[in-house]
């Protein structure tokens, strides 16, 4: 009962905004192997916890303690190895997901990105240098932005993209993409990069 409301809820919520690259739909598999996990081991310890408030329940007038048991090296052992198991292949999909998203396809389109305050620019190589206000990508086109700050941190967020990378002063960062859905998504600065 408790995995199926905690299934119910992380399926029939929409907690994460559209998709809109190739890397974020990667990011979503990891995101969903994590959540599928977590509700597997909610489940199963609010199975046992409730199976022990039944089963074992004091009488109402027993203040007695109960019988001094202890440790099972067996259980121990099991209970160390799964969680182990879990985190490993948890970090082991997670490498592969990154690892595939820093591959730049071929026909790389490059875009020189500068963050200040409180703008963001974008100049096209292969465009003369076009520079921009607006950033523009095409679909289904491997895409590095080359990103710079020109005095804060900033951080380059799209969620539909699902990456982010922040951009330091003095610091060359790059981040890449491909878009694989057409539409017109907001670029977020995830860092206090106002005036404050």
């Amino acid at each position: 009962v408790a995995g199926g409301i905690a299934t119910a809820v992380a399926l029939l919520i929409t907690w994460l905004p559209p998709v809109a690259s190739k890397e974020r739909a990667r990011i979503d598999d990891v995101f969903w192997f994590t959540t599928i996990i977590c509700i597997a081991i909610f489940a199963l310890v609010a199975a046992v916890l409730l199976y022990s408030v039944v089963k074992f329940r004091a009488a109402p007038d027993d203040d007695s303690d109960g019988p001094p048991i202890h440790g099972h090296t067996g259980l121990e052992i099991i209970w160390t190895l799964i969680p182990t198991i879990l985190v490993t292949a948890i970090g082991i999909y997670s490498a592969v997901v990154l690892s595939q998203n820093d591959k730049l396809g071929k026909n790389v389109l490059n875009v020189n990105v500068t963050a200040q305050q409180f703008a963001w620019s974008f100049s096209y190589p292969e465009a003369h240098n076009l520079t921009t206000g607006v950033l523009r990508l095409p679909v289904d086109r491997s895409v590095e932005l080359h990103l710079k700050a020109l005095d804060v941190i900033h951080s380059f967020w799209v969620p539909e993209f699902g990456q982010k990378q922040d951009t330091v002063p003095g610091l060359k960062t790059s981040l890449h993409i491909t878009p694989d859905k057409v539409g017109t998504y907001d670029i977020i600065c995830t860092e206090l990069c106002g005036l404050g």
